[in-house]
């Protein structure tokens, strides 16, 4: 009997979490990337970083913000007494907490390769990570991400930086025989940038064929953010460099621009890890956001894809984290992440819909009131007010860690839902009331903090107005 019931606990377990009673298989490097742009972590930050992943099974954290200038500016300079103790401090953290501590230099800005100014740039790279391992870091990762010019263009030499990484994955492990293997990200560290037309590219060619087949090469997708990965793109990426290669996957980071004024961390990504491989792969590591308590949503969802990708199912993850994280505001926290989850500019493109309910809700109203049929006003009303009161109540009951991230962004779907309201009383008027425009400009004036609810809540107050513009103007044309 005892038997029965454990066997009949594990089926409902593995149903819950989206997948069957077949063994898990976990990606085996799986963690968390500190690689965005923007102001670095505090220790305290990827101290409660590390003791997370420990609680979810991610094995990993990488230490690369590109704004610490002693990663990427000032690669060559050691890092000062102080922050070198600190960095001990959090190599203990990781120790404590079985994560491995990834310890990352960027030096494409300006690294040397030839002659005896490439000389003294290797010495120094080997300066930097011996500092690294007295310390107690045993994994080293070099990238040469975003190096590109004003043009998109760049002038790296995959040779020179395959035997650049050649050369110092063979110095350390000469030395050092409890060094894992280098982990490296491209200069062309996207699919699509990887080819032109159906060809190689001459820097990517050369990198992958003269690179140590040790060393473990990141790409980040067909684009830099873009819409998931299929286990054939993967596969493709494999091909080209002889090896499997892991995945850099920028969600739920949001320092890019979405708005053309180029203001960065203003939309908060809120979503499920979704629309990645369920081949087997070496590593993955996840981008954060700078607001750490929230970016756990995502990484959450992450962990659980990570520990057995064949089985991930993004919404039963997504509810699973969100409860846990949240108790009894789940539900609540839920109506603002729906909002709040999908990332797109014009480069960029990840993460579902926001609000799908919603839209879906807006789209019906204004399709039947623009054929003069028979409007049900209540699905979007109900859907306003539930999105007005989760805002309400998460500005007074959130806790402080979270609110502290998330306060301009509740604030602005609040005055969206506010002017959600006044457009609907407006098709139900038949007529615009003037006070709509002046609540969307308000809207407006805060996005340079907030945006939320792009193509949702706010979409909905821009097609009003224009229908009511587009009427103005068909009147006055008919006089």
């Amino acid at each position: 009997m005892k038997l029965f019931r454990r066997i009949f606990l594990l089926t409902l377990a593995a149903i819950f979490i989206g997948g069957s009673t077949a063994q898990a298989i976990p990606i085996p490097l799986r963690g968390v990337v500190e690689g965005f742009y923007g102001t670095p972590w505090t220790f305290n930050d990827r101290a409660d970083i590390i003791d997370f992943c420990r609680q979810n099974n991610l094995n990993s954290y990488v230490y690369a913000p590109k704004d610490d200038p002693y990663h990427r500016e000032k690669w060559r300079k050691p890092y000062p007494a102080d922050k070198l103790a600190k960095m001990k401090n959090l190599v203990d953290v990781a120790k404590e907490n079985d994560v491995r501590f990834i310890f990352a230099v960027s030096p494409g800005l300006d690294l040397n390769y030839k002659g005896s100014k490439g000389d003294e740039d290797f010495r120094l790279m080997i300066r930097k990570l011996d500092a690294m391992y007295q310390i107690g870091v045993r994994d080293f990762a070099i990238f040469f991400d975003d190096l590109k010019d004003d043009k998109g263009r760049h002038h790296e030499n995959g040779k020179a930086q395959a035997e650049f990484l050649n050369r110092v994955q063979k110095n350390l492990h000469e030395r050092y025989k409890d060094v894992a293997p280098l982990i490296m990200v491209p200069t062309e560290y996207f699919y699509l940038d990887m080819l032109k037309g159906d060809k190689l590219k001459p820097y990517t060619k050369d990198l992958a064929e003269n690179l140590d087949p040790r060393i473990l090469v990141l790409y980040s997708g067909r684009g830099v953010v873009c819409d998931g990965i299929t286990d054939k793109e993967l596969a493709e990426v494999n091909k080209i460099f002889g090896r499997e290669v892991g995945i850099w996957w920028n969600y739920p980071v949001n320092d890019y621009p979405l708005t053309p004024d180029g203001n960065r961390n203003v939309k908060l990504a809120l979503g499920a890890i979704e629309k990645l491989p369920t081949a087997h792969m070496t590593a993955i590591f996840f981008n954060p956001m700078g607001q750490v308590q929230l970016s756990k949503i995502a990484i959450a969802t992450g962990a659980i894809y990570a520990n057995n990708p064949a089985t991930y199912n993004e919404a039963q993850a997504w509810d699973k984290v969100l409860a846990e994280q949240f108790g009894s505001l789940a539900p609540t926290m839920k109506v603002f992440a729906e909002h709040s989850q999908h990332m797109e500019n014009s480069w960029a493109k990840v993460g579902a819909p926001d609000a799908q309910e919603f839209s879906t809700a807006a789209f019906n109203l204004l399709n039947d009131w623009g054929k003069k049929s028979f409007v049900d006003f209540a699905p979007l009303e109900q859907k306003i007010n539930e999105t007005e009161r989760a805002a309400n109540i998460l500005l007074r009951r959130l806790p402080p860690k979270y609110l502290s991230e998330c306060k301009p962004q509740l604030e602005q779907l609040k005055r969206i839902a506010n002017a959600d309201r006044v457009a609907l009383e407006s098709l139900k008027a038949g007529k615009l009331d003037p006070h709509l425009k002046i609540l969307r400009e308000e809207i407006s004036a805060n996005e340079k903090q907030a945006i939320i609810s792009e193509e949702a809540g706010r979409k909905f107050i821009d097609d009003v107005i224009k229908i009511f513009d587009n009427q103005n103007q068909g009147n006055k044309k008919k006089r």
